[in-house]
């Protein structure tokens, strides 16, 4: 697998989102789909403490046992759960980091992301936080995600002398949700920040599962969203991913490999970080990220799912 940097981090270019465990795949699941990922050479495993009301860290840091250093490990921390505040005060940082080490079972977390804006609290002090677990060795990097340009803007310029900032953004982005190229990944590619996109595949909608006049399969993220899912299931979008499935076909792979494939030709993307629920899934993930679409499909796919 290609690899890529998040600071001085070194990355495959297919990560696996754990945001299932615990939620909708239990232990021994996580287990298989862990093993199965490791097995396939990805190297980015990506967690919060939030989910699966905190299983999603406990079961990975079980299903990793004695291969934890083969991979680099990242989790965020900053959305209030069950006992815990929430926040980005240098205080709650200190709690958070310790119950996300006892959880995954480490004595370090390789890109520790601060989960959403905290309004209340001057970033200087988050980042003087992160900076501290730095120099104890408890994190190795730190980033943040769902900032904008100018929070990020701001971070950079509460970094004093030569301390350690953010070295990574992660935002929603995938082909049909592309607000972060109007100003958060220029930003990234001025500042030499790693990107990682959430919902890759438009949770699930870009996996080539759903049909116009079909009701979204048992088992998958939006036959669970029930109702709510409507405004992801428009014939707008659907239209839009029959073509881009055809675009994909037209070029001998599937509309899930396009979208991952789309996603990695833009240079500050340093991982797709999609998720899985079953072991063959990482399989289709991981070919994906051997494709480098021509410039005439990427142009394409402009056509089709315009900024």
């Amino acid at each position: 697998m290609d690899t890529r940097s998040i600071g001085s981090l070194t990355v495959g270019v297919v990560g696996l989102g754990c945001n299932n465990f615990g939620m909708r795949i239990g232990r021994k699941e996580t287990a298989s789909v862990v093993g199965a990922a490791l097995d396939a050479g990805i190297t980015l495993f990506d967690t919060a403490d939030i989910y699966g009301g905190t299983k999603s860290e406990s079961y990975l840091g079980a299903a990793l046992g004695t291969r934890r250093d083969e991979i680099v490990l990242a989790t965020k921390f900053g959305v209030p759960y069950e006992g815990h505040e929430g926040g980005a005060g240098a205080a709650y940082i200190r709690t958070a980091v310790e119950d996300s080490l006892t959880r995954l079972g480490t004595d370090r977390i390789d890109l520790y992301q601060l989960h959403a804006p905290d309004q209340k609290t001057p970033i200087a002090e988050t980042e003087g936080a992160l900076a501290e677990l730095v120099a104890e060795g408890k994190i190795r990097e730190f980033g943040c995600s769902n900032f904008d340009a100018a929070m990020l803007a701001d971070a950079q310029a509460a970094v004093v002398g030569s301390a350690p900032g953010f070295v990574s953004v992660q935002n929603q982005y995938n082909i049909l949700h592309r607000e972060p190229e109007d100003a958060v990944l220029p930003a990234c590619e001025r500042a030499g920040m790693a990107f990682l996109p959430y919902f890759p595949l438009a949770s699930g909608l870009l996996s080539g599962k759903y049909r116009a006049g079909e009701a979204p399969p048992e088992g998958t993220r939006l036959a669970a969203m029930g109702a709510a899912a409507s405004s992801q299931l428009t014939d707008v979008r659907l239209a839009q991913v029959a073509a881009l499935e055809a675009l994909a076909q037209g070029e001998g792979h599937t509309v899930l490999e396009l979208s991952i494939a789309w996603l990695l030709s833009r240079p500050s993307i340093a991982s797709v970080i999609a998720g899985a629920t079953k072991p063959e899934q990482i399989a289709a993930n991981v070919a994906a990220g051997g494709w480098k679409p021509s410039s005439e499909t990427l142009a394409q796919v402009d056509v089709i799912a315009p900024r």
